[in-house]
Order: structure tokens, then sequence, then C-alpha cells
């Protein structure tokens, strides 16, 4: 299902951007992500925190023109935009929603549709192409996004078509499941610190660029303390998608043990990422909602925690 190739809109997404002579400079204090760390062909993973270290959002940023583009959940991008506003006043940059100016695509096995835009794409996580105004961000392994300015997205999504299937978002959503990507949904707005979405792992903390918004927080957790809760994949039996923020449980807690990220339905039942306690998930007995409900089962994650090395970034 996710292993075929195809493309699709990425219609449950909003654009947010920062621009102005400050804007990465402004970022720099707010954003957990190294704003260095961008060029030209990197973009990164992140997460903006309240001052409790919780996320209000995460996201792919990436440079585009005088600033910063950040792709998020589309309710988000309000909320977003009026707490960095706050921050923003002293500062030589402007917030917009831009998500009208954009039209974005995901891309499955679809490396010949963007050799025939003339967009030459590494296979490195994060990396970025560019040609005649089109930008394509390397997401995971044979899955790329291709950011399109508006006016040309009815073209472009032709020319897509003569090379790939268009699919529905679900199998999108199910790579990215099988990735281990999480992401803030605004049902779990505000409900994890970035170490239980693993964004360390997979680059979008870094622990070397200084304060930023919740940073102290963040690093604690790092450096001092024993991550408890942390993110899982796990299978579930029937084709009904949990909402992000459902409940988990195990008999050996009286009160829920985690919580749904994200889920999409694959070719056998639902494939989902979801933030447990790792005493209870390692081991093995997980229910969706209730004690009672259906049982969940643990899948393996593409990638390894490993401290040392994320506080090298």
């Amino acid at each position: 299902m996710a292993d075929s190739a195809f493309f699709c809109p990425l219609s449950h997404e909003g654009v947010l951007a920062v621009r102005g002579p400050d804007a990465s400079k402004f970022l720099q204090g707010q954003l957990t992500c190294n704003l260095n760390y961008l060029s030209d062909s990197q973009s990164s993973l992140g997460a903006r925190c309240n001052q409790k270290g919780r996320m209000q959002s995460s996201f792919r940023i990436l440079l585009e023109g005088d600033g910063c583009l950040l792709a998020m959940a589309s309710e988000l991008i309000e909320p977003q935009l009026a707490d960095l506003k706050k921050y923003a006043v002293f500062s030589k940059a402007k917030l917009a929603d831009e998500s009208p100016r954009w039209a974005r695509f995901g891309l499955a096995d679809g490396q010949a549709s963007l050799n025939s835009l003339g967009l030459e794409l590494p296979e490195t996580d994060g990396a970025v192409a560019r040609a005649d105004g089109l930008i394509a961000v390397r997401v995971s392994s044979q899955r790329a996004e291709l950011w399109v300015p508006a006016e040309r997205a009815a073209d472009l999504r032709q020319q897509l078509a003569t090379h790939l299937p268009e699919g529905e978002l679900n199998q999108w959503l199910l790579g990215q499941v099988r990735a281990g990507l999480g992401q803030v949904m605004p049902e779990t707005r505000e409900l994890f610190i970035p170490q239980m979405l693993n964004l360390q792992a997979v680059g979008g903390v870094s622990f070397k660029k200084g304060c930023y918004t919740g940073q102290e927080i963040v690093a604690r957790m790092q450096y001092l303390g024993k991550l408890k809760r942390r993110l899982y994949r796990l299978a579930l039996p029937g084709d009904t998608l949990p909402a992000p923020g459902t409940s988990l449980f195990a008999p050996s807690h009286n009160s829920a043990i985690g919580e749904v990220v994200l889920a999409a339905r694959a070719q056998q039942g639902v494939e989902l990422l979801a933030v447990l306690q790792a005493e209870a998930a390692e081991a093995g007995e997980l229910h969706l909602e209730t004690l009672e409900g259906p049982a969940l089962q643990l899948l393996d994650l593409p990638y390894l925690l490993d401290r040392d090395r994320e506080i090298q970034r």
C-alpha cells in the first residue's frame, strides 16, 4: 500500500512563513532545531515549545527567498502565528500564513518524476533540490515532498500524473508512520515534549545551539532525566482509525499509559504511532481506549535512540 509508487496532494498541512532580515535570528531563539544547519540544499524537522517544553507545533522548515517556510498541520498555523508574533515585535521579521501561495505534493518512489522536472534530489533525509521555482525535499527513504507555487499547481499535477498514479493522503500518512515521524496535531498540542516524539533522534532538536523557548526543560530531559515516555509504532486490528490523542491502556497501570500520535490504514488493519510509557510498552500488553479495548502489537521503528549521538547535534 505505502510501498507502491504514487503521488498525492498534502492537503492536511499549511505553510507558515517568517521573512525579513532577522528571520533566521528570530527563529533561532524560538525553535528546537538549529537554523545554522539550514541551507539551500538542507531542510530540518523541528518544533516550537512553550515555556514548559511542551510542543505547540512540529514542522519541516526550509529556507526560501528572504526567510523560512514551516510546513505543519493546517489547524496549528493560526495559534502558532499568534504566539510567535508576541516575540517578533522587536525583530525585523514578518510572520504570515502563506498556505495559499503553495501547493505541496507527496511522492513515493517518485525520483523519475522529480528528475523530469530537473530536480536531482539526494537520498539523504532532509536534502533539498531546487529548479525553476520548484522545491523538492527528501523526508524519508523513497519519500519526497514537492513544493510548487500555487499558480502552477494544476499543471504540475498533470505532469506528475504522467509518471505516477494519484493516491490518497492515507497512503502518504502510512509511509510517515512507517518512517517513525511523529507530528503534533491540534488534539495533541502542548501534550508532548520533543523527546516523546523521538524528535531528537531524527534531527529535530539541537543541544548545541543555545537558548530557545522551553530549552531548559528539553535539555534537562536529555542530560539528566530518564525518558519514561517515547514514540512507538504499533499495529491495530480492524479499519477504524483512532484519532490523535486517543488513550492507550495496559493491565499493569490504573490509568492511561499513552496517547495516539498518528494513524493510517494498512493492507491489513491499522498502523499507528503512539507515545507510551516505556515500562508498559515493553511489557507488551496494550489496549486502545480501555483495558477491554482492541489489543495492539508493537512494531519496529527504522531508527534507534542513541543519547550520545543525539547530543552532538
